[in-house]
């Protein structure tokens, strides 16, 4: 039996439904919240991967702490080393100061690396490295900097598959995937659909000052019957 205590939204932390797919997904998500190992998060586009990772952040010992993103898709490759670690004054060219990277500003709380199959293949042994060993130096610097950082990972590749070609790290793999979560697409929890029409209809009418009260049968018949390919 799955049993999890829903909000009063009918969901968990910042996800919504209550269909059995998703309260798999709730006890999943609150089995990993109390420890600090790394969760990887796998699903389609759109089916709430940083919600998710949101939603187990704010269900652990390190809610208060910060939670930090970064969309490995859309770094460019030259950048994200800066991005990950940070820099020192004339590291390269334009570093007129020192700016700490996203590890160093997580640093007691969360740090979720969004489509992390997009990583450069160089990248990932220093990212391996600092997984393991909780520390890293900024780009340009010499000073061993440790931090105390959970890492939530989420993609909707076929990491696996990415393994067997050759650009992903299958030990970096294992790292991040020590508690596996995945996210079913909203085609395989059709009931959830009308608690998201109300969930949207409160979020725009308060957005929008409007006063919304619903969808006709019609509309609703129509959205139940897609097959919400993403």
């Amino acid at each position: 039996r799955v049993a999890v205590a829903l909000s009063a939204a009918g969901g968990f932390g910042k996800l919504i439904g209550a269909s059995r797919a998703m309260r798999e997904v709730y006890v999943a998500l609150e089995r990993a919240a109390p420890t600090t190992v790394p969760v990887l998060i796998t699903g389609e586009s759109g089916t709430g991967k940083e919600l998710a990772a949101r939603s187990l952040h704010d269900a652990s010992a390190r809610a208060k702490g910060p939670f930090e993103v970064i969309d490995c898709g859309a770094m460019p490759p030259t950048l994200i080393e800066a991005e990950l670690f940070g820099y020192e004054r004339g590291a390269f060219t334009g570093a007129v100061g020192s700016k700490p990277g996203r590890f160093e500003l997580a640093n007691l709380g969360t740090l979720f690396l969004d489509e992390i199959g997009s990583i450069p293949i160089e990248m990932q042994v220093k990212l391996l490295r600092a997984l393991q060993e909780s520390e890293f130096e900024r780009v340009g610097g010499v000073k061993t900097i440790r931090v105390d950082v959970r890492v939530v990972a989420a993609t909707n590749s076929d990491l696996k598959r990415e393994i067997a070609q050759g650009t992903f790290r299958d030990d970096l793999y294992y790292r991040l995937n020590v508690v596996p979560i995945a996210l079913p697409p909203l085609r395989e929890r059709g009931g959830d659909i009308p608690m998201l029409v109300r969930h949207f209809i409160a979020k725009f009418n308060a957005r929008l000052r409007k006063s919304v009260q619903g969808i006709t049968p019609e509309a609703a018949a129509l959205l139940e019957a897609y097959s919400w390919p993403g």
